[in-house]
Order: structure tokens, then sequence, then C-alpha cells
């Protein structure tokens, strides 16, 4: 700590020390070694990054590196992470994402300036440009056959509980008209190649559609997503009375538990293991020829083990099929077992311990209705 005399050094890692500022303010990430010497909340070296780029709001200074007066200190000390986050967060909408260090740089960044810039959240029945139940705009949607991105006008309604979009500006009738509740979105960056990547993806004939989006404006692509979280929201109270806020919630939009590439053999276990991209979509395994395919190939349900359902680290003894990687997994159902490799080891445990975490969870009722899909795993 470069810090000031030894009275104000003290004090500071006092105020550094309470429980309410050893995590970041802005994404929960442990032991945050950065302040913001304006706003008075400990946060992390990333979102501190993010701070630096709003200066008329935040100053960022490191608490281990930097110099701190005795006013600086005195105002941490006021404020803190409690005291901050009761007046910028006094109001958020139940439904609005709240990123945590996991998240990609554009929700974190989206968060930390429509909490400080933008001040969304400080007064009652704010309108907000994601909460009355209607956005309409153009995406940057990725072409299902050509791979082109190109403009497409999106509509979402609140009262039609639906997400459309159009090819043309003028056309009258969508491409597709899409019922909110069967609709997911999660931030892709890194698989679209784009920093505001957005995947939707929807059931249809029970079948996963995906479909990719992006738009130049961070906070435009963010307030997209949570004007899908705010219409689902408003459906699923309507849905289910009954249910409480935080029930519901809980069924909004989500990330996906694991994705990446495995080998995966047909089910007669004898054909060649050929490489396809995976997706775990909580009890839904789904399979890519490419990451971006509109389509997955085939998907399997991973149900609980009280049903017959469980996780094995390798492969069959006498496991025939030609595989050149030699981590092997093996999902065992109540009809047949699914056979994978994995590249590294790493790769082999992380997805051991994803399916672990599905199959370790008791099924609904719903997922019982979903079991059917167990048998469309498409060999190709």
């Amino acid at each position: 700590m470069a810090g000031g005399n030894e009275r104000s050094v003290k004090a500071l890692k006092e105020v550094w020390k309470r429980a309410e500022n050893t995590s970041c303010a802005d994404c929960g990430k442990p032991d945050p070694d950065w302040a913001s010497s304006t706003l008075g909340v400990f946060i992390c070296l990333s979102c501190s990054g993010i701070h630096r780029n709003i200066p008329s709001i935040s100053k960022v200074k490191s608490l281990k590196m930097d110099y701190w007066d005795d006013a600086q200190v005195q105002f941490l000390a006021k404020h803190g992470n409690a005291v901050t986050k009761a007046i910028y967060e006094a109001h958020i909408p139940i439904y609005y994402y709240q990123p945590t260090y996991n998240d990609c740089q554009v929700l974190r960044e989206q968060w930390i300036r429509a909490k400080y810039e933008r001040k969304e959240f400080t007064e009652p029945g704010k309108q907000l440009p994601y909460s009355d139940g209607v956005k309409e705009g153009i995406l940057w949607k990725r072409g299902r056959d050509n791979g082109q991105f190109l403009p497409r006008k999106f509509f979402l309604s609140e009262r039609e509980g639906c997400l459309k979009y159009f090819t043309k500006q003028d056309a009258k009738e969508p491409k597709i008209n899409v019922k909110i509740d069967v609709i997911n979105a999660t931030f892709q960056p890194e698989k679209i190649g784009n920093p505001n990547g957005l995947q939707i993806t929807y059931l249809k004939d029970n079948k996963t559609r995906n479909i990719f989006v992006y738009h130049e404006s961070g906070k435009e692509v963010v307030d997209w997503f949570n004007a899908i979280r705010s219409v689902q929201f408003h459906y699923l109270k309507v849905a289910f009375p009954i249910a409480s806020d935080n029930e519901i919630k809980n069924r909004l939009t989500r990330n996906f538990l694991k994705e990446g590439y495995m080998e995966k053999t047909g089910p007669k276990q004898r054909e060649a293991f050929k490489k396809r991209w995976f997706t775990l979509d909580h009890r839904r395994l789904m399979y890519f020829k490419d990451p971006l395919d509109a389509f997955a190939k085939g998907e399997v349900f991973v149900g609980s083990g009280e049903n017959g359902y469980s996780v094995q680290k390798g492969l069959p003894s006498g496991t025939q099929g030609n595989f050149s990687w030699h981590y092997g997994i093996t999902i065992v159902t109540p009809d047949r077992e699914y056979l994978f490799t994995c590249e590294t080891e790493s790769d082999q445990l992380d997805w051991i311990r994803a399916f672990t975490s599905v199959i370790n969870q008791a099924m609904t009722p719903q997922e019982y209705a979903s079991k059917s899909l167990d048998a469309i795993f498409f060999p190709s």
C-alpha cells in the first residue's frame, strides 16, 4: 500500500476490511483492490477499467499502490459498497440482469453505466428503455445459410407475447413470430465474433433454433436483452399468478451450463468418432457441426439420477469406434449409452462436472413432459 501517513493507511485498511467491501460492488468478485474516490465503492481490477472510461463520474485508484489522502479515506469510510448501492441500486427492476464477474464485458459495462452514469435505478417508477413492453429496432442478424450479417427489423411485444423479425423494413409479414415463453437469450461475443454478440434461441417443434445477432451499440443490445426479460417476466406473472417474483425471475433467460468441442459416435458405438460443437442448456444436450449453426444435428435429454441417468468417466471397455481424443465420457440413460471423447483431461472434468450438476437435480413436471427428446439424438 503506497500510502499516506500512518494514520490514513491504517484507516484505509479498516474500511477495506469491512464485510460489505470484501467483494466488488459491481460484479461481486472477491477481494477487490481498487476503489472509486468519487463514488466510494470498492471494485475489482476489471471493473476499475470500465470506471476509468467514465472519468466524469468515477476516479479510480489502487488500494495497494496509490496514495490516499485523509479526505479520500474519510470519503470511503462514509460511503463504501453498502451505502453507495443503497443509492444507485435502490430501484432495480426484478427482471433486470445483474451481471457477475463471469459475464462478458458488454453486460458488465452497461450495468456500471446504467447505475452511475445514467442513474437508471435511483428513482422509483422511472421509465426505462426496456420496461414499456414494446421494443422495435434494427439488429444485425446472421444468415442461416450464407453466414452474412444483415440488418433486420425486430419487434418485441408484451401485449402479443412474442418476438418477430422481418427481412425487409416494409415487410407486412414477419419471417418468424416466436412466443416469448419459448425464447432464451445469452451473450456470445467470442462465438459470434463481435463484442456485442447475442444468441437468441427458441423451441420450434420441440427442437432448438438459434439466431445470432449483434448491434454496434452495447447499450442497445443490452436494452434488447433486458426488454426480452421484461416481457417474459410479465407474461409469466400472468401465466403463473401464484408464483413469487423470485421464482419467475429464475425462469427468465439463462446462460448455457457448458459449451465446447467433443467427439461423438453413433448409436451402434462402432462408427468413427466425429468432432462436433456441444451445448448443454440445462437438460438439453445439443450438438452442431459448426458453433453458429441455426439448428442442432441432434439433442438428448439429460434426466436426473433418480430416473436412471448417470455420467461416467471413460468409455466402456471394448469400444470399437476410432477416436483421436482419449479422454472419454459415458452418459447413461434408461434407453442407451452416449459416448464422447474430449481433447484434454481438463475438458473432460469440466464436462463431467456440468453433467453431474444437472443429473443431481430433481426433475420438474415440465421436464418429465420433455423426456421424449431422449429418442432424437441423430448419428451424423
